[in-house]
């Protein structure tokens, strides 16, 4: 009888996969030996493997590629960075290797770009894509940036009274966006999204407010889902929509030469994840190229945001199991040595579900086990994987620690948990530590910061000595 943790996993899934295999028994993560870093650093610790932020740019520019030759497409491709995913500087710097563009969110994001240009990683021929919602300061700073001469910031018009608000602040001309106000899937508990402008007010705005205007070029149609790119009547309806506006705004906008079809792309969060990346890109190209032949206008250059995309899948958290709770006849409770709530917060805040795979031990036997966190809240708890209603892990012994992984967790989580600051009840951010590869391929680690320590949370509480 097949009983082991390997045997679960093996019947359960393909395995091994590109980026999991497996050593003896313990679990490699991009041939990272997982309990050698254990070894080294401890748990409870987060991780970020750099090379995959590269790696899955190139695939996207790639399929990009692939798709605009195959179909003929004459427009250009760029490629930017949500910088909201996560704004580390270790992470920008690998992306920025990649010839891509960034897009920003908030005011402080303008700051990252001013230091990024000033360490040289960012130049003036890259694309500053300025989204969200703008007021005094953000406006300030994109009118710093434009009046400092990078000319290819382009912010993103939200509302009405932006242009006017950005005419004040900046000198001579400047490029614009704007972005649709989609409408969401029905299950959403509103119609519309509260970012954009409405799809038919659109071109009565331009006409009003930007057609005369010789200080502005309106040069990008913005348009994003909240559900993302995904193979459904409902995204392909959208899009539909969008190029039915992109195409009635060229038709009275020479200078319009720019769709942002926005970010979306998902990532792996199982070991039973499928996706047609390449599918869907081609699919995009070539109904935005059919929809401007038709209309007999020129196609335009694509822009992608891709921030999930890009982060998501270089990080991991890594915690042992410290002690088991038998609750009543059926519920086990394995207790980790850090909290859910406070280091991965979309598994408490949204329901997410990220790849959690045991470390060590893989030859076994499993048991179901609910996973506890350390606070004393009651939603501090992991109870599914995303294909299985149950958690499955070698079972708990006092004499041989175990230690389970969460993978592909790189984007939003820092940010969200709101990293350095004060977490609930007061449970420390583990360690975190950069992975890489140098020019011969041998892996590098650095620790970038230590867990948090209780001297930490007293001085923002202000106990001050």
């Amino acid at each position: 009888m097949k009983t082991k943790y390997i045997d679960l996993i093996d019947q359960t899934y393909y395995f091994p996969q590109e980026e999991f295999t497996l050593k003896d028994q313990n679990l490699s993560f991009h041939g990272i030996d997982l309990m050698e870093l254990i070894e080294t650093y401890g748990a409870p610790l987060k991780f970020t493997y750099l090379p995959k932020i590269s790696d899955n740019i190139k695939r996207a520019k790639f399929w990009f590629k692939n798709a605009r030759e195959k179909h003929d497409y004459k427009g250009e491709y760029h490629y930017c960075y949500c910088t909201k995913s996560s704004h580390f500087e270790h992470v920008l710097n690998e992306a920025l290797k990649n010839d891509i563009h960034i897009e920003t969110s908030s005011a402080f994001d303008i700051d990252i770009v001013k230091h990024l240009i000033a360490k040289g990683k960012l130049s003036k021929d890259n694309y500053v894509i300025c989204n969200g919602f703008k007021r005094d300061q953000y406006i300030q700073n994109i009118a710093d940036l434009i009046n400092n001469s990078h000319k290819n910031c382009i912010p993103v018009i939200d509302n009405f009274e932006e242009l006017s608000l950005l005419n004040e602040a900046i000198d001579g001309e400047y490029n614009i966006g704007i972005r649709i106000a989609s409408e969401e899937e029905p299950k959403f508990e509103f119609y519309t999204s509260r970012l954009g402008i409405g799809y038919k007010n659109i071109v009565p705005f331009y006409n009003r407010e930007i057609k005369d205007n010789k200080k502005v070029n309106l040069k990008m149609l913005h348009f994003f889902i909240n559900t993302g790119i995904r193979d459904t009547a409902y995204y392909w309806n959208e899009l539909l929509k969008c190029l039915k506006v992109y195409i009635q705004l060229k038709k009275v906008s020479p200078s319009l030469d720019s769709l942002n079809i926005g970010g979306g792309f998902p990532i792996k969060n199982s070991l039973a994840f499928e996706y047609d990346y390449e599918y869907m890109i081609d699919e995009i190209i070539n109904q935005i190229k059919v929809a401007c032949e038709e209309a007999d206008v020129d196609v335009p250059n694509i822009f992608t945001e891709f921030g999930s995309f890009t982060v998501g899948e270089s990080g991991g958290a890594i915690y042992q199991v410290l002690y088991q709770k038998q609750q009543n006849d059926r519920e086990k409770w394995n207790m980790i040595n850090s909290s859910f709530i406070t280091t991965l917060p979309d598994s408490w805040a949204i329901s997410k579900r990220f790849i959690m795979l045991a470390v060590n031990r893989w030859n076994d036997e499993y048991e179901r086990v609910l996973l506890g966190g350390l606070t004393c809240d009651s939603d501090d708890y992991y109870n599914s994987e995303q294909n299985m209603n149950a958690i499955y892990l070698p079972r708990f012994s006092k004499t041989k620690p175990l230690y389970i992984g969460f993978f592909n967790t790189g984007a939003y989580q820092e940010t969200i948990g709101g990293f350095g600051g004060l977490q609930h009840c007061l449970i420390p951010s583990p360690k975190h530590v950069l992975i890489d590869r140098d020019e011969e391929g041998n892996m590098t680690t650095e620790l970038f910061a230590e867990q948090q320590s209780a001297q930490d949370f007293l001085k923002i509480l202000g106990y001050n000595e």
